[in-house]
C-alpha cells in the first residue's frame, strides 16, 4: 500500500511507488518527505535560485535521505545533464523523489527517459502534460526544452530501431 501523497508540496507528481516529482521544496517538506519513506532526492534546481532551499542536502542528511544535484540551467539542458540524470535514478536508493523550482525539468527529463525504456510516446506525455507543456509555453527558455522534447522523440524513435 502506497503511503498517502502529502498535500502541499508544490506541483506534486506521483509517478509510481518508486517515483515522486515536485516543484521547489521549503523545509517542511522535507519531513513529509522522510514521512512517505523517500530514500533519495534528485535536486535539478540552480542552488542561487530564489525560491531553492539553501540547506536541502543538510536537512535531507537529517533523516538519512541521499541527496544528489544536478545543475541544469533552465535556458540550457543539455544531453550531459540528462546522463547525470539516468545515473542518479538508476543507482541511487529507491523510493526517489526529483524535484526542480515548477517541476519543468524534472517533468522534461522524465519524459525523456520514459521515451527511452519504451514507453509509449501517449503514456509518456501524461506525466509531462499536466506539468507543463514547451511545446505551448510562452516562457523565453521553452524553445531549448521543446527541442529537448522533440529530440527526445527522435532519440527513442532510433533506439527503437536499432532494438527491432
Amino acid at each position: 500500500m502506497l503511503p498517502e501523497d502529502p498535500p502541499c508540496i508544490h506541483a506534486w507528481h506521483r509517478i509510481s511507488d518508486r517515483i515522486t516529482t515536485s516543484g521547489r521544496l521549503v523545509a517542511a517538506d522535507i519531513d513529509e518527505l522522510a514521512a512517505i519513506g523517500v530514500a533519495h532526492v534528485i535536486d535539478l534546481a540552480a542552488p542561487e535560485h530564489e525560491l531553492a532551499l539553501p540547506d536541502e542536502e543538510q536537512r535531507l542528511a537529517a533523516h538519512g535521505i541521499a541527496y544528489t544535484r544536478i545543475l541544469v540551467p533552465f535556458n540550457s539542458p543539455t544531453d550531459e545533464h540528462y546522463a547525470q540524470f539516468v545515473a542518479a535514478l538508476e543507482n541511487g536508493p529507491l523510493p526517489v523523489h526529483m524535484h526542480c523550482i515548477y517541476n519543468f525539468r524534472v517533468s522534461a527529463f522524465l519524459y525523456r527517459y520514459h521515451l527511452e525504456t519504451g514507453m509509449p510516446e501517449p503514456e509518456a506525455a501524461d506525466f509531462l502534460l499536466p506539468i507543463w507543456s514547451p511545446e505551448a509555453s510562452g516562457h523565453p527558455a521553452a524553445q531549448s526544452w521543446k527541442k529537448f522534447i522533440q529530440d527526445s522523440r527522435l532519440l527513442a524513435g532510433a533506439a527503437r530501431t536499432v532494438a527491432a
